[in-house]
């Protein structure tokens, strides 16, 4: 009888199992690379889906154009115009013509309702004597004419003439002497169809040439303002 024992072995235990062998034909780098093929493809699909889907959800902004004015040819807009013109309003105004209304130049004649004519002609300067009111002082003198054109009489005794001088306005006292027959307003009424001339004097002084005369033919009337420059 043999004394050598060898026990069985026991369950769970022996030499480890050797992995099983990669299938043929397909290396590790070829595996590498068709995951990564899968991953871009996944990527892609997700990229194509969300653009689509914004497209969807939010549509293109609509584009309005406005017609804007064409340019002027010249250079100068509306309100380069509107201020050209305000510019040659104001210059003729200055100019003493009639734009304003009431308003005439020297030479001008002022016509009332219903037919009533003023103006002014033979304007001189002249220096007073020494008996005048002011005595010795530079004056512009000038005729009145008053055409009585209606079928009234008129009151001429109501004429009432003012003037001043100057940029500033100062204000110039009416001239009396008797010696050059500056009296005053006349005295009488003027008949229909009949003018009355009526000689006036004003302060002047000799460096001044601006002068404003204001003519009132009656009370009822509104002053006609004639104004211009002698020399």
């Amino acid at each position: 009888m043999s004394t050598d024992f060898t026990p069985p072995p026991m369950p769970g235990y022996g030499p480890p199992v050797p992995p099983p062998p990669a299938p043929p034909g397909k290396s590790r780098t070829a595996l590498i690379a068709m995951a990564a093929a899968v991953v871009a493809a996944a990527v892609s699909a997700l990229i194509t889906a969300g653009v689509s889907g914004d497209a969807e959800a939010e549509p293109a902004p609509t584009v309005t154009v406005t017609e804007t004015a064409a340019a002027d040819p010249d250079g100068a807009g509306a309100d380069d115009d509107a201020a050209a013109a305000d510019d040659e309003k104001a210059t003729d105004g200055a100019d003493g013509g009639d734009d304003e209304e009431g308003v005439y130049a020297l030479d001008d004649t002022a016509v009332y309702e219903p037919a009533t004519e003023v103006a002014l002609f033979g304007l001189e300067r002249a220096v007073t004597g020494e008996y005048a009111e002011p005595e010795n002082t530079p004056y512009l003198r000038f005729t009145v004419k008053v055409k009585n054109g209606g079928k009234k009489a008129l009151d001429i005794t109501q004429l009432t003439v003012n003037c001043s001088y100057g940029k500033d306005g100062k204000s110039s006292d009416s001239v009396f002497d008797s010696d050059a027959g500056l009296e005053g307003g006349p005295e009488t009424k003027l008949l229909p169809g009949r003018s009355l001339n009526v000689p006036w004097g004003c302060e002047l002084p000799k460096k001044e040439k601006l002068i404003q005369i204001e003519v009132s033919p009656d009370f009822d009337s509104d002053a006609a303002i004639f104004t211009g420059t002698v020399e």
